[in-house]
């Protein structure tokens, strides 16, 4: 869980300010370039409603993409940038949600990261389906909830992110701008401008649907009678072992 004053404040807050209207379309607004997202509101509403509080906390704020496998997924919504080169800061996550698995990845998605043979386990990171991923990530581990899908026109701004040098490191292969491979091995520490940084993700369209005439592609490979239910337990010890398994294995939630 968060901070408990960050969360005295938002209750504060919640006492005088209207719940969240289903926000079906957001904005990247990255160091690389815009990228519009709508998202499926009504279809997986614990995934959208999980996403925009992160959003509305403005968590995702100056965040970065952390790893990218070129032709898999770009992912990120896990780490900011602190003077560090590649020692990040945590985002500070709330309680995982369930999962959704009723929309396939497919090229142009954007889905919740989780902890391997965790269904239930999403929290504050995502990735975008960079290819075809369905035959894998639809089945693995519960299936990988899909909750938007990308603005066509905005493709090319996360295709041009897939195509960035990486530096292997804890975190995974991180995009580098303006940062060579032989700095990656040199040891050379990168600046806050060698990373690709989510300045912001903002709310550009309220309506309850906007996804209505999008080809979206469902989830035809999960046994939905075998997807695992929610862990209702939210014991210091479970975020231990998070803290662990993250701490371990670099946040690789998903594989090929």
């Amino acid at each position: 869980m968060k901070h408990s004053s960050r969360l005295c404040g938002l209750v504060a807050s919640t006492l005088l300010i209207p719940t969240i209207a289903n926000a079906t379309i957001v904005e990247f607004v990255t160091s690389q370039g815009n990228v519009r997202v709508n998202l499926h509101d009504e279809t997986t509403p614990k995934t959208v409603e999980n996403f925009l509080n992160y959003v509305s906390d403005g968590d995702y704020n100056e965040s970065l993409i952390h790893r990218v496998e070129t032709n898999f997924v770009i992912q990120g919504g896990g780490f900011k940038y602190q003077d560090d080169g590649f020692n990040f800061g945590f985002i500070d996550t709330d309680d995982a949600v369930v999962n959704e698995p009723v929309w396939s990845n497919v090229k142009g998605t954007i889905a919740m990261a989780k902890l391997s043979g965790n269904a239930n386990s999403a929290t504050s990171q995502w990735f975008f389906n960079m290819t075809d991923n369905s035959a894998n990530l639809d089945v693995q581990n519960g299936g990988f909830t899909v909750f938007g899908q990308v603005v066509e026109e905005d493709m090319p701004v996360l295709e041009a992110i897939n195509e960035l040098t990486r530096c292997s490191n804890s975190f995974g292969a991180t995009p580098m701008v303006n940062y060579t491979g032989t700095q990656c091995t040199s040891g050379e520490a990168p600046g806050y401008e060698n990373f690709v940084t989510i300045y912001s993700v903002d709310i550009i369209d309220e309506t309850v649907v906007t996804d209505s005439a999008l080809s979206k592609t469902p989830n035809t490979l999960i046994d939905e009678d075998n997807t695992p239910q929610p862990d209702t337990g939210s014991g210091g010890g479970g975020s231990l072992f998070w803290l662990l398994l993250c701490s371990f294995f670099g946040l690789s939630r998903f594989k090929r």
